[in-house]
């Protein structure tokens, strides 16, 4: 039994949110909300916010204990990538671009 969470077209590169999802991948979600409060990085907030909604699955949706609940899986791929413009000087014009990603949860139940 598992219960899934999915963020599609976070404005974050999948870099940055990386850094923070390895930090609480393997371990209980009290722990990993404990994490993701206390971690300074633009990408915790919506990480959060997921986990948060994984965890309201597990337990209105599949009927699991949320004190035994832990984050099996946690990744982000690449999503689309908003194409801008700057101007530069003599008329010039550089792209700018703006990375989002796509953000998946996985919690399981420990036996």
């Amino acid at each position: 039994m598992e219960a899934r969470a999915k963020l599609s077209y976070a404005r974050i590169s999948s870099r940055k949110v990386k850094i923070v999802i390895d930090l609480i991948r393997n371990k209980p979600v009290g722990a990993a909300l404990g994490i993701l409060k206390n971690t300074p990085k633009a990408a915790s907030e919506p990480v959060e916010k997921l986990l948060k909604s994984a965890i309201a699955n597990a337990e209105n949706n599949h009927a699991m204990d949320v004190n035994k609940l832990y984050v099996a899986e946690i990744f982000a791929c690449q999503g689309p990538t908003l194409k801008r413009i700057r101007p530069r000087a003599q008329g010039r014009a550089f792209r700018i671009r703006k990375r989002t990603s796509h953000i998946t949860i996985v919690l399981k139940e420990k036996e």
